[in-house]
C-alpha cells in the first residue's frame, strides 16, 4: 500500500481526483440536489450513504439564479478504476500542516487515519473525491451530514461559512444558537419548531455576511438524545423511528415537526448561547463578544477541516455584528419558544 507524505501530498491529491473523474461512467448512480447558489452532483454507489443523501438536505427553490455545479465522487476500490486508499507515511501528522500543504497547491482536504479515509477538493474546478477502503468504510458521523466537508470548502471559497449552530425564527427574522454539545441547542430548536417557530437548521447552517447576517438551510437532519426526545413528546409525533445514531441520539428531519415549509433564508438579528439552568422560566442576559466567540468558533473550526484563519476572522466579524446573549433555558418547551418569539417580535430586553 502506498504511503503519502507532506512532500507527495499534492501529487497524490491530484491523482485521486483524476482517477475518480476517469471512472465517472462506472459509478452506479448520480444523485443531485439544488442548494443555495449550487447544484450538488454526487457520483456514488448504492448503500448507506446513498440513502443518507436522499434525506439529508433541504432543497433550494428553483426560482433562484442559475447555480454552479459541484461534482463529488464517493469512490472505493469496488468501482472499476478506483485505487486502494494510501496511508499516511510521515512520522507526524497535524490537520493544520496537512491543510496548509494542500492550500499551497490550491487544494483542500482531510484525512481520517483510522479508516484511511480521504477527502480532496479542488475549489477552482468545483470537483472533489471521497476515497474509502470499501463502500461502508466511513466515519460514523458521515451519514448525518454527508459530504459536509466539501460544502464547507466550496462555500468558504465564496466568502460564506458552514457554521455549527442552530437557528429559530419567525416572519423571516431569526436567532443563531451556539454552544458545545449538551448546552441545549438541539432541544431548543426542536422546542421552537414544535411551538410554531421556523428553523433553517439545527446542526450546520450556511451563514453569509454580505450585507447583513443571513442563514440559509442545507441539512434537514435534527437530533435529540433519549431524555430530550421524551421530554418534548417526540415519540408521539414520530411513529416511524429509525436506529439511534453513533452518539446514541434519535435522528429525524425538520419537515417531521416544522409548522411550515423551511424558509429559504432567515435574517439573523441576535446570537444566543443556550444554557440549561434548571429554573422554571427562561431568561435572557447580555453576554460578552468573547464568551459568544468561545461558544461559536471552536466547534465550528474543529468540525470543518481547513480554513482555520478565515474561520476565526469570519466568526469574529459575526459576533461583532450581532448582539450576543446568554439564554438560560427553563423546563417548559412552550415557554422557551415563547421567550425566543418575544425576542424576535419585540426585541431583547
Amino acid at each position: 500500500m502506498p504511503r503519502v507524505t507532506l512532500e507527495t501530498l499534492p501529487d497524490y491529491a491530484r491523482y485521486l481526483i483524476a482517477a475518480a473523474e476517469g471512472a465517472a461512467s462506472r459509478y452506479p448512480t448520480i444523485w443531485r440536489v439544488r442548494l443555495p447558489g449550487l447544484e450538488l452532483a454526487v457520483h456514488l454507489g448504492h448503500g448507506v450513504l446513498a440513502d443518507a443523501l436522499s434525506h439529508a438536505f433541504v432543497e433550494a427553490a428553483h426560482d433562484q439564479p442559475e447555480p454552479s455545479t459541484c461534482r463529488i465522487f464517493i469512490a472505493h476500490p469496488g468501482i472499476d478504476g478506483i485505487p486502494e486508499p494510501a496511508r499516511w507515511g510521515d512520522a507526524h501528522f497535524t490537520e493544520h500542516g496537512f491543510a496548509k500543504r494542500l492550500a499551497e497547491a490550491g487544494l483542500r482536504g482531510h484525512y481520517f487515519h483510522d479508516l484511511d479515509f480521504w477527502q480532496i477538493y479542488d475549489p477552482q474546478r468545483c470537483v472533489g473525491v471521497q476515497l474509502m477502503a470499501s463502500a461502508d468504510a466511513f466515519p460514523p458521523w458521515e451519514p448525518g451530514a454527508p459530504v459536509r466537508a466539501f460544502l464547507h470548502w466550496e462555500y468558504a471559497a465564496r466568502g460564506m461559512r458552514l457554521t455549527h449552530a442552530g437557528t429559530l425564527g419567525i416572519d423571516g427574522k431569526g436567532i443563531l444558537l451556539a454552544g458545545s454539545g449538551g448546552a441545549g441547542k438541539s432541544g431548543t430548536v426542536a422546542a421552537g419548531l414544535l411551538n410554531g417557530l421556523d428553523s433553517v437548521g439545527d446542526d450546520y447552517v450556511l451563514i453569509d455576511l454580505a450585507g447583513g447576517v443571513t442563514a440559509r438551510p442545507l441539512f434537514s437532519t435534527l437530533k435529540q438524545d433519549a431524555q430530550g426526545f421524551t421530554r418534548l413528546g417526540l415519540q408521539k409525533r414520530l411513529t416511524a423511528q429509525g436506529p439511534l445514531n453513533w452518539q446514541g441520539k434519535h435522528m429525524f428531519h425538520v419537515d417531521d415537526i416544522a409548522p411550515r415549509p423551511v424558509p429559504a433564508m432567515l435574517d439573523i438579528v441576535a446570537l444566543m448561547v443556550p444554557h440549561i439552568s434548571g429554573g422554571g422560566a427562561s431568561s435572557i442576559m447580555p453576554v460578552s463578544r468573547r464568551d459568544a466567540m468561545i461558544a461559536l468558533a471552536p466547534s465550528g473550526i474543529a468540525q470543518m477541516p481547513g480554513e482555520r484563519e478565515s474561520g476565526f476572522r469570519f466568526f469574529s466579524e459575526l459576533t461583532r455584528r450581532l448582539p450576543c446573549f446568554r439564554l438560560s433555558l427553563g423546563t417548559d418547551p412552550a415557554e422557551i419558544a415563547g421567550t425566543i418569539e418575544d425576542v424576535l417580535t419585540r426585541g431583547a430586553r
